[in-house]
């Protein structure tokens, strides 16, 4: 599997509860961190939910 890097480079006040707990399943908590994850279709799905609030790099 491949692994994609997701940074969080927006803050998530005043966004909705479902992209708020789509952020923590993800693993960001603060802007700035970044967490990696394996390239799969639930993540990439998490993903394009908040894309506004995150940066992807892929390996």
């Amino acid at each position: 599997m491949a692994k994609i890097k997701v940074t969080k480079v927006k803050s998530a006040i005043n966004r909705t509860q479902t992209q708020k707990r789509t952020l923590e399943s993800l693993g960001l908590h603060k802007i700035g961190q970044t967490v990696e994850h394996n390239d799969t279709p639930n993540i990439l799905g998490m993903i394009t939910k908040v894309k506004h609030l995150v940066s992807v790099e892929t390996n």
